[in-house]
């Protein structure tokens, strides 16, 4: 009978140990060894973020260049896989990682509280100041954020300047758009009254479009204005190797020269 109770113990332990094995497999991080395994990484960006991302010709061919790009690179390199970049609205950024359509996102990416709460993200890589573009021609109406009470406002849909326009410039009137040069161009035939943008991205196309200009006004930035890599939730073996990437950009300024040689790039092609 002692023995049967030893025996049974023996087996309720030996059941424990193997459930647990099975729980320790089912939830292994697969995140960095499925991307070598298939020898290359997928990027999901929206190209319309210049000096970020955004397409030219290289080569007689449309290419998607920038900032965000050659840090897409150098973590390919990092784990020594081919870069494949995955062009989509920037609604769908972020959606493409839930689908497993895409392994990364580098899109201008802002890491929010709440979009923390369905994606992983790396170490921000780059802070972000939101300014307003008006039509040069109004520039002097718009002297504090109370000046767009009653007046269009666009954003990109899915963006965090949508938030900044709605918190920020009360009493505006909100116009969700899916591209950039939408925006741009409602503005410049006055269907809107202003754009909200990310500065160096305004910049770029101010600096193309001489009756635009940027608005002398304030718009404070908080902690999620920051950019960031966003991955599928769980991803801790992707996020140490991408974070290491960043850091090691980050510390020999590599970031701040891809920002101003892409920056330098999208406004040549203007001229």
């Amino acid at each position: 009978m002692k023995m049967n109770k030893v025996f049974s113990g023996l087996t309720l332990a030996a059941s424990v140990f193997m459930l647990a094995a099975c729980g320790s497999d089912k939830g292994e991080d697969t995140s960095v060894s499925a991307i070598q395994d298939k020898g290359s990484i997928t990027v999901a960006m929206n190209p319309e973020f210049a000096p970020f991302e955004f397409k030219t010709l290289v080569d007689g061919k449309d290419t998607i260049v920038g900032a965000d790009v050659e840090i897409a690179k150098a973590i390919g390199e990092e784990l020594g896989v081919e870069v494949k970049f995955s062009a989509m609205s920037f609604n769908n950024v972020l959606a493409s990682l839930q689908s497993g359509k895409a392994d990364i996102a580098i899109s201008g990416i802002s890491a929010t509280e709440e979009r923390k709460q369905v994606y992983d993200f790396s170490e921000t890589y780059y802070e972000s100041v939101n300014v307003v573009i008006v039509k040069k021609s109004e520039l002097d109406k718009y002297t504090d954020t109370a000046s767009f009470n009653g007046l269009s406002v666009a954003t990109q849909k899915g963006s965090i300047q949508e938030a900044v326009a709605k918190d920020q410039l009360e009493g505006s009137k909100n116009v969700s758009l899916v591209q950039n040069g939408e925006m741009i161009n409602e503005l410049k035939t006055g269907k809107v009254n202003a754009v909200v943008l990310e500065k160096p991205i305004a910049e770029g196309y101010v600096a193309k479009n001489d009756d635009l200009a940027i608005a002398e006004i304030t718009l404070e930035s908080g902690d999620s204005d920051a950019y960031a890599v966003a991955l599928p939730k769980g991803s801790t073996a992707l996020k140490e190797v991408v974070d290491k990437v960043i850091k090691d950009l980050n510390d020999s300024g590599k970031i701040d020269q891809f920002v101003q040689e892409a920056y330098d790039l999208s406004v040549a092609e203007g001229e």
